[in-house]
């Protein structure tokens, strides 16, 4: 095989390889989360897992439409499960809320000489400061508790583990040309249904 029949034969083949290697990804994370959730080796592979999963989402956005629906899907799902595991514990809100009360802060100072100049100096700075960072807390807090909802289902290990094997065998059945999983289960029913 020469280099450009190589490099076509990944281009045609993107979502097999995507779902193969975040489903490999996910089974290690699940095996070594069983093993020892404490090991330097699941939190390495969390990190990898973070990575790749980020580029799964952004693959399955920017090409699903040239990719089948379900895979799509999959590849989707899988990359924000891997990418919420290591982050379902961190509180974005208070991070984010401190930003931008520290970066209003410092805009208002900019404000000092204009029509605007009451605001930056003293009290009504700070207040609306705190102000500014109380409403982007509230925003930020109303997301943190869908993303922590979604992130408990999600970061169910026997959850990953079904991921990961669908991903798997997904990835194969379209190496081999059966289309795809659902293609496959939707099949199956339509024969037992005799329809």
């Amino acid at each position: 095989m020469d280099t450009e029949s190589v490099t076509d034969f990944i281009s045609v083949h993107v979502p097999e390889f995507v779902l193969l290697a975040g489903g490999i990804i996910a089974l290690l994370i699940v095996y070594t989360y069983i093993k020892d959730d404490s090991s330097m080796k699941y939190k390495g592979l969390m990190t990898l897992g973070v990575l790749f999963g980020v580029l799964m989402i952004l693959l399955s956005v920017s090409s699903y439409t040239e990719w089948g629906m379900f895979a799509s899907v999959l590849i989707a799902v899988t990359g924000f499960t891997l990418v919420i595991r290591p982050f379902r514990d961190v509180h974005f809100a208070v991070i984010g809320a401190l930003l931008v009360m520290v970066l209003v802060y410092i805009f208002l100072g900019g404000l000092e000489g204009t029509a605007l100049d009451f605001m930056a100096v003293g009290w009504p700075r700070i207040i609306a400061a705190f102000v500014a960072g109380s409403l982007v807390y509230m925003m930020m807090s109303f997301a943190e508790s869908i993303i922590k909802l979604f992130g408990k289902l999600f970061n169910w290990w026997p959850l990953l583990l079904v991921l990961a094997m669908a991903c798997i065998v997904e990835s194969i059945l379209m190496f081999m040309g059966y289309g795809s999983l659902y293609d496959l289960v939707t099949g199956a029913q339509y024969i037992q249904t005799g329809m």
